[in-house]
């Protein structure tokens, strides 16, 4: 409100100024502008855009002083009503840290989630997320939740021998995605985003988890080479594509084969509701005083420049032309 009022108030001053300078110039005007006594067209708006100039510049100034100081790239940065969560359900059975993954075959397939987790924080803007991970394979158990510690959630995916925590047996994805609805049914609806990251597993046709209002977007990442795979346990070890791709049609969201490339810029925007955002729905009261300080104080200092070069085609005083050649002169005489 204040910045408002000094907003009003320099219109008022600054137009009873300009309406006090067009008086007095008036008198001077032949001088200034020869014979016709008028400037360019154009010019005849440069009162307004002086008063538009010095406006802008006053209430972007005021509009920064009243408001409070920013941390960028801070966690402080986001009120706490305005987090969103990203929900990770990472399968660490031991078939994840078989190596036939990533561009060259020979990365584990819990290191290539690893990259591929890592690729997505670093295109998202993660300092407004709380990030869960549950861990699954014959059951599921949270590991953390709701932080914002990313160095936390960078030593989960890297060697930590989770699988040691669980009984011995088949992978259960359900198991997993029933502790991420319970983790995610208080949060705000459509404020979080579940990531499932496995090399598959078989899916039973009926009993699939029902997700809460909390999840707006589910991204399915497949790991492991889907086509040769390795022997584990007496069985061929391979990403199951059809599996995963099936879970992520019956949870209606997306599945990506994060094998060989990485996670879309086009699919992150779609599950990213900030990256979708166009810039303009994302400026804030700060930009725009900042916007206005700009264009204010630009239209300020070079209008009297381009006055002074383009406002008026009169050019008082002798042109070169207007001057005989000595020998002329002697002629006249």
């Amino acid at each position: 409100m204040v910045a408002e009022l000094a907003l009003v108030a320099t219109i008022i001053l600054a137009a009873a100024a300009e309406r006090l300078h067009a008086l007095r110039a008036r008198r001077v005007a032949l001088l200034a502008f020869g014979p016709a006594g008028k400037p360019r067209l154009w010019a005849r708006f440069a009162p307004f855009l002086r008063v538009a100039g010095l406006s802008a510049l006053v209430w972007g100034l005021t509009t920064l002083l009243l408001l409070p100081s920013k941390l960028h790239h801070s966690v402080e940065d986001v009120a706490k009503g305005d987090y969103r969560h990203l929900l990770i359900v990472l399968d660490v059975s031991p078939s994840m840290r078989l190596s036939d993954a990533g561009p060259t075959g020979k990365q584990s397939r819990m290191k290539r989630a690893n990259d591929l987790l890592t690729s997505f924080f670093e295109r998202v803007p993660i300092q407004s997320y709380r990030i869960s991970v549950i861990a699954v394979y014959t059951e599921a158990k949270p590991v953390v939740l709701e932080t914002t510690d990313l160095e936390v959630v960078r030593n989960i995916l890297g060697d930590l021998p989770l699988h040691h925590a669980f009984t011995s047996g088949s992978t259960n994805i359900f198991a997993g995605l029933e502790e991420a609805a319970k983790a995610a049914h208080r949060w705000k609806p459509q404020s979080a985003t579940l990531a499932i990251i496995s090399d598959g597993d078989s899916v039973p046709a009926t009993g699939m988890p029902k997700m809460p209002a909390s999840i707006k977007n589910v991204l399915v990442v497949g790991v492991g080479d889907p086509v040769t795979g390795q022997y584990i346990d007496g069985h061929q070890s391979r990403q199951d594509t059809s599996t995963l791709r099936q879970i992520a049609t019956r949870l209606g969201g997306f599945y990506h084969n994060g094998n060989d490339k990485h996670l879309p810029t086009d699919l992150l925007r779609a599950i990213d509701a900030q990256a979708s955002k166009s810039m303009w729905t994302r400026l804030t009261r700060r930009e725009y005083a900042l916007f206005a300080c700009a264009c204010g104080s630009t239209t300020l200092a070079f209008l009297p420049l381009v006055l002074f070069l383009a406002g008026t085609g009169w050019r008082p005083g002798v042109h070169q032309r207007d001057v005989l050649p000595r020998n002329e002169q002697g002629k006249g005489e």
